[in-house]
């Protein structure tokens, strides 16, 4: 009986080594015609996607800057406090 389970024991671990090279081989053999089947086909087309035009719509201006640019005009008189207080109310708002 020693035997027997010593054949049965080596013919698993034979098995199983094949098994295992034999995945190894497949698989760097799917990979070496996987890069054939791509080199064959050339370089894949990019593609672009399509974007429908919008129209343009300027952007708008940062609070920041829209703040210090009517600073500027009440300091030059060109604004009342009113007016000031008005626009820089919608500004901040906006």
């Amino acid at each position: 009986m020693p035997g027997l389970l010593r054949g049965i024991a080596r013919t698993a671990v034979v098995a199983g080594t094949a098994a295992g090279v034999g995945g190894r081989v497949r698989h760097r053999q799917d990979r070496k015609w996987a890069r054939q089947d791509a080199q064959a086909a050339g370089p894949e087309p990019e593609y672009e996607e399509q974007v429908p035009e919008q129209p343009s719509v300027p952007p708008a201006p940062d609070r920041l800057q829209q703040l210090k640019e009517l600073g500027e005009l009440k300091a030059q008189g060109v604004l009342t406090e009113d007016e000031f207080a008005a626009e820089k109310a919608k500004i901040l708002a906006g």
